[in-house]
C-alpha cells in the first residue's frame, strides 16, 4: 500500500508557499478542539484575528487552555472572544457533555476537529486503544452530536457551515493489515496484536475514510442544511503532537522535523483553508491549501469497501454510546 511516489510528493509539498488566510468570520461562532497548543492554537488565533465573534477552545487541560486564550488575546488585541471549554476525547461522557453545552449556542458555523494524540504505549480508553478512541471514534461522535447545531445555523443564516478534520499525510504510510480482520475496530483493541509504531498512521487513515463516508452520508441525507465536510493534511509541522512519541520519535522523527517541518502557523493555514469550506471541498482530502488526492488505497474499490465496513462498525459502537446519534444525519 505504501508507494514511494506518494511519499516523494509529500516531501516536495513541505516547501510549497501557503497563502495567509483572509476570509472574515464576522459574527460567527467557531469550535476548535485540541487548541491549547500547536496547530489548534494557531488556528484559533487566526479565527480571532479574522473577526470571529466567539472562538471556543475545546481542551483537556484547562490551565493550558487559559494560557492559550491569554496568548490569543494579547496577539490579536481582541478580548471577550475566546472561551475555554473542557473536552476529554478519552471519555465519551465528556464528549456528550461538551456537545450538550454546545447545543445551547446561538449558532455554530465551524467545527475544527483537530485534537489528536500519538503514543507508542497501548492504553485502553473506553472501548478501544486510546489513539483510536481519541483520533477516530470520539472525533466522529462529537461531529455527529453537533450536526443538528451546524444544520440549524446553516438554515437560520442561509449559509454553509463547515466540519473539518485535521488529518495527516501519514495515512499513506501504513499497510493497514488490520483492514482484513473480520471486525477492524475491535481488532485494534487487542493489546497482544497491536503494532503501536504504526497505530497513529492507521488512525489517520481510518479518520480519512470515515470523514469521507460522513460527507457521503450527508450528501444523500434528505434533511435541509448545507454542511461541508473535509479532511485536511497540514503536512509535517513543528507541534507537540509527538511529545509522547518516546525513543522512536527521538531517533527517527526529530532530525527530520528540524530539517523539513513547517512552522506551526504555516501549517495552520491549511486548516483555515479547510474551514473556509466551499462545495469543492466537500468530501475531499485537502493538502497545501487545495483539493488533493489521498492515497491510492483510499481511492480504490477496496478502500471504499473498507470505508463502508468501518462506518458500520462505528455505528455499532455509537449505538451503545448515544443510540440516537446516527439519526442526526
Amino acid at each position: 500500500m505504501v508507494r514511494f511516489s506518494e511519499v516523494l510528493q509529500w516531501f516536495r509539498s513541505q516547501f510549497i508557499s501557503l497563502p495567509v488566510p483572509t476570509k472574515r468570520y464576522s459574527g460567527q461562532t467557531i469550535i476548535v478542539t485540541g487548541s491549547n497548543v500547536g496547530l489548534g492554537l494557531e488556528t484559533a488565533r487566526h479565527f480571532v484575528a479574522l473577526d470571529a465573534q466567539k472562538v471556543i477552545l475545546a481542551v483537556r487541560n484547562r490551565p493550558k487552555g487559559e494560557v492559550a486564550a491569554k496568548s490569543i488575546e494579547q496577539s490579536t488585541r481582541r478580548t471577550g472572544v475566546v472561551e475555554v471549554w473542557d473536552l476529554d476525547l478519552c471519555s465519551y461522557a465528556s464528549v456528550k457533555a461538551f456537545a450538550n453545552r454546545a447545543s445551547t449556542l446561538d449558532r455554530l458555523d465551524v467545527l475544527v476537529s483537530n485534537a489528536g494524540i500519538v503514543t507508542y504505549d497501548f492504553v485502553l480508553a473506553e472501548d478501544n486503544e486510546s489513539t483510536i478512541t481519541v483520533n477516530v471514534i470520539s472525533g466522529l461522535l462529537l461531529a455527529l452530536l453537533l450536526l443538528p447545531k451546524l444544520r440549524e445555523t446553516s438554515i437560520q443564516f442561509k449559509k454553509e457551515t463547515v466540519l473539518t478534520f485535521t488529518g495527516s499525510f501519514v495515512h499513506i504510510m501504513t499497510e493497514f493489515a488490520e483492514r482484513k480482520n473480520q471486525n477492524i475496530l475491535k481488532s485494534l483493541a487487542v493489546k497482544d496484536k497491536a503494532d503501536m509504531k504504526d497505530r497513529y498512521n492507521v488512525s489517520k487513515l481510518i479518520q480519512l475514510l470515515l470523514g469521507r463516508e460522513l460527507a457521503k452520508q450527508l450528501t444523500s441525507s434528505a434533511k435541509p442544511g448545507d454542511i461541508a465536510v473535509n479532511v485536511v493534511n497540514p503536512g509535517f509541522v513543528k507541534t507537540e503532537v509527538m511529545r509522547n512519541g518516546g525513543a522512536v520519535f527521538q531517533v527517527f522523527f526529530k532530525p527530520w522535523r528540524a530539517l523539513v517541518a513547517r512552522p506551526t502557523e504555516k501549517g495552520s493555514r491549511t486548516i483555515m483553508h479547510g474551514a473556509a469550506g466551499g462545495k469543492e471541498t466537500h468530501g475531499q482530502y485537502l493538502s497545501d491549501c487545495a483539493v488533493a488526492q489521498p492515497s491510492e488505497f483510499v481511492r480504490s474499490a477496496e478502500g471504499l469497501e473498507v470505508q463502508e465496513k468501518l462506518w458500520d462498525e462505528l455505528g455499532e459502537i455509537l449505538e451503545n454510546v448515544a443510540p440516537w446519534v446516527i439519526k442526526n444525519l
